[in-house]
């Protein structure tokens, strides 16, 4: 292979890491703030991508601008259900392993009830659309347009988000949180005001990832659940708690999904996914970027 060739395929790896990395933030906001592993995430960032798709091809408004709305829309339905669902949840339950119980098997109804929401609204064929789909020559190597975007914004995002938590004041209390929630709470950190916009900032960034998946991808009701899977692995890889090795992890798996799918076969995208997932558990199972105490 030539140089070109391996800078193209890593390359390739590093567009799919920039969305893997974007839904696993959100999820691992969840988990690692109020230990909700939301198994329904993905189902919204499929969401995502339909309110995304039916802006584009009903009204004929730009997926760029849809981007925030999706944001927004998503966000505010987090709120929603986490008010409706797991703050329920959390004042009934006696510790956190129950709560933990409790909100795996709720993601799990709500899985179900958005993928079918969905096959009422959109069907269950393939929709999509072209956008920014022209060739694009960048440093010798050829990308869609469009996938030169799924990066750029995927990664924009990633690092917004982990500046927000270094260095505002509203980042400090998340990360209080993440590493102590009862001290947190004693310096009188509101969980109650901070928890549902959490969760809701969470479904945000899924709903963007999804609108940036409509612009290359054919969507579907059930397009969701592969990347809860993904976002699992990704924060296993970086480690629970950790936005930092979100990131990292994610554009990692990215690029050994790429390679191995080059240097084998492409259907063995989820094989190798696993394979990874297994090793980091055997080896590191705290993470790879999690730091060592």
């Amino acid at each position: 292979m030539s140089f070109t060739s391996w800078a193209e395929l890593l390359a390739g790896g590093l567009i799919t890491g920039g969305i893997y990395a974007l839904v696993a933030i959100g999820l691992n906001l969840q988990y690692g703030l109020m230990r909700i592993m939301n198994i329904s995430h993905g189902e919204f960032l499929m969401l995502g991508a339909f309110i995304t798709w039916w802006a584009n091809t009903a009204l004929g408004l730009s997926p760029i601008l849809m981007m925030p709305v999706a944001f927004v829309l998503l966000g505010l339905l987090g709120v929603a259900i986490h008010a409706l669902c797991f703050r329920q949840l959390a004042a009934r339950a006696p510790n956190v392993d129950v709560f933990e119980a409790r909100s795996l098997m709720v993601g799990f109804g709500l899985m179900f009830a958005v993928q079918n929401a969905a096959l009422l609204a959109w069907g269950g064929d393939l929709r999509g659309y072209e956008y920014l789909a022209e060739p694009v020559q960048l440093a010798g190597m050829r990308f869609t347009a469009n996938k030169l975007l799924i990066f750029g914004v995927s990664l924009v995002l990633c690092v917004a988000f982990i500046a927000l938590l270094k260095f505002t004041l509203l980042g400090k209390a998340v990360r209080a949180l993440m590493q102590s929630p009862t001290g947190a709470q004693l310096v009188g950190i509101n969980t109650r005001r901070l928890h549902p916009l959490m969760f809701g900032v969470g479904l945000g960034l899924s709903g963007v990832a999804g609108a940036l998946l409509s612009t290359t991808y054919d969507i579907n009701p059930s397009m969701g659940e592969p990347y809860t899977v993904t976002a699992l692995i990704v924060i296993t890889l970086g480690g629970f708690g950790s936005i930092v090795g979100s990131l990292a992890g994610g554009l990692l798996l990215g690029v050994v999904e790429a390679l191995g799918m080059h240097f084998s076969s492409p259907s063995l995208k989820m094989l190798l996914s696993y394979g990874v997932f297994i090793g980091v558990l055997l080896w590191r199972p705290n993470g790879l970027f999690s730091k060592k105490r």
